[in-house]
């Protein structure tokens, strides 16, 4: 990825992707006041750089899947190589290495017992180099992946983020299925969340008017979300750090909404295994991350045990794969093709 920094319109450009990442040019410059070249250019300039990228992700708890953290010790000489393999594999999301390069920490979404057994009971044990793997079930969300993270960036205003927020669509109802159709949308958006319609009417086989409505479906049902692949050193963030709580089964939902509201917490979410709770920090600095476990962490009542591990190097953020795109048919509507 080349080096680069950005500005002021650059990161209200990223917080409207963030906000919804298929809004069209037109309607972020609409938001921003400024012309739709002039965001059809930064994005562009973001998105082959490899600054940025918009990716279209399954909700696993809509579709009656089941996420996974695991946490794997593997040999120094091979810790990396195996983070890359892993992050080459379609049923992961985030694959990151903490502890001084010796861990592995690695989210995977299992759509059946089948596939979850075959990489936890078969593959990683077999694998040499690896010397230990514990797995954690993911059992509830309160911060990142559909619910966003709010402290990314806050370079809009309320009224702007009310103006791209997308329709709140129907996510409490029945578990979505996915139609063939639909897996074969997933394989360009986990690519390219912002693919035009032309693309993905393509890889379905059907017209674009098909394509934008199965994509509509998708979304309405909370079956597939959009997030921003971007690396939070640019945003400002030089010290990520995973946090594993151990927290009073009483105060979980509590301490867990808590978390969820501080600009720090990246993503909260509650697990089994012997820590319940799951803080992925993104901080300024090491002093910072500091602060945070002090004030923001310690002032919670019902924490007993923090353990906590900087991420050093990520081989995979989002559940995308496979570099950016440089021939300008990025983009959710026709303001791109004009710029």
């Amino acid at each position: 990825m080349e080096t680069v920094a950005l500005d002021g319109l650059d990161r209200a450009i990223v917080h409207a992707l963030h906000v919804d990442g298929r809004a069209s040019f037109s309607r972020i410059a609409a938001v921003l006041g400024v012309s739709d070249q002039t965001v059809a250019r930064r994005y562009r300039r973001l998105r082959t750089t490899g600054a940025l990228r918009v990716v279209g992700r399954p909700v696993a708890q809509r579709l009656g899947w089941v996420e996974w953290v695991l946490r794997i010790q593997a040999l120094p000489e091979a810790a990396n190589a195996i983070a890359d393999a892993l992050a080459r594999r379609d049923d992961t999301l985030w694959v990151s290495l903490t502890s001084g390069g010796t861990q592995i920490v690695c989210v995977v979404q299992a759509r059946d017992r089948r596939g979850r057994d075959a990489l936890l009971l078969g593959q990683l044990p077999r694998t040499p180099q690896v010397t230990g793997v514990s797995a954690h079930c993911v059992l509830r969300v309160f911060a990142g992946g559909p619910t966003g993270w709010h402290g990314r960036t806050d370079a809009l205003a309320p009224a702007q983020i009310a103006a791209l927020t997308p329709g709140p669509g129907d996510r409490h109802g029945k578990a979505a299925a996915l139609t063939p159709e639909d897996e074969r949308l997933l394989e360009v958006l986990l690519q390219d969340g912002r693919a035009v319609y032309a693309d993905l009417a393509e890889a379905i086989g059907a017209s674009e008017m098909t394509a934008r409505r199965r994509l509509d479906h998708l979304r309405r049902t909370g079956a597939v979300f959009f997030d921003v692949d971007i690396d939070p050193l640019l945003l400002g963030y030089d010290t990520v750090a995973m946090l594993w709580l151990t927290v009073e089964p009483s105060a979980l939902r509590r301490t867990a909404e808590a978390l969820a509201a501080q600009p720090e917490a990246a993503f909260v979410a509650a697990t089994t295994g012997p820590t319940n709770l799951l803080v992925f920090a993104a901080c300024r600095d090491v002093a910072a991350l500091y602060e945070y476990l002090e004030f923001g962490i310690g002032a919670l009542a019902g924490v007993r045990q923090v353990e906590s591990a900087p991420i050093i190097r990520s081989s995979k953020r989002t559940g995308a794969s496979g570099g950016p795109r440089t021939d300008g048919r990025s983009d959710a509507g026709p303001a791109a093709r004009r710029g």
